[in-house]
């Protein structure tokens, strides 16, 4: 009788410990944040996209798209996302902001935004398709797509500093808009970010 009692108390002390080890998942709000490493997360994506697009709209030099509209009669500017160039140390999906930046720019009705370069292959791939199976009544035009006044481009980087188990990290996000025509740069936005970042250190 002992050694069933043990036997069982065995096998209940290895399911609590199995139950201590088990992986817990616990879903939060986006905008909830969380650092866990310090590196570049959500949360830094997310302000670099609020602060950009509030220096594009909300400011006097952000209303170039107001100006360009001035100039040429009440036609709204058309913009195409160029290249964000990540140089800092780190993988950061540069795509998670400047696709926020995107739909600033749609949703505010003062931009006109065209698809990438990516986007266009796939966008002409289906066009020509359409040439010879579509009805005559229904394809897409050849020869029609909405050329772009600007180009948005940027970088990305980052300078760490780290000693001892502490570390700094500093982020700096640059972007312009630049006239395709000219080479001028129209505006010109930036972010930056700091992190101080300690971890404990493991005493013996």
């Amino acid at each position: 009788m002992k050694t069933i009692t043990r036997a069982k108390l065995g096998v209940l002390l290895l399911a609590v410990a199995a139950a201590g080890c088990s992986r817990q998942v616990v879903r939060v709000a986006p905008e909830q944040a969380f650092d866990l490493s310090g590196r570049w997360n959500d949360v830094d994506s997310r302000l670099v996209a609020d602060t950009l697009i509030r220096q594009s709209f909300g400011t006097v030099a952000g209303n170039w798209a107001l100006r360009h509209t001035q100039a040429h009669g009440g036609t709204p500017p058309t913009l195409i996302v160029g290249t964000i160039r990540n140089r800092s140390m780190e993988h950061i999906p540069v795509s998670t902001f400047v696709k926020d930046l995107e739909r600033a720019y749609v949703q505010s009705g003062l931009v006109r935004v065209v698809a990438d370069q990516d986007e266009r292959l796939e966008v002409r791939a289906e066009r020509t398709d359409q040439q010879e199976h579509a009805s005559a009544n229904t394809r897409a035009r050849v020869g029609k797509e909405q050329g772009a006044n600007y180009i948005l481009q940027g970088e990305i980087e980052s300078i760490e500093d780290r000693e001892r188990g502490r570390s700094v990290v500093f982020y700096q996000v640059d972007l312009a808009l630049v006239d395709l025509e000219s080479n001028a740069k129209v505006w010109v936005g930036q972010h930056k970010i700091k992190k101080f970042i300690e971890r404990p250190r493991l005493g013996l």
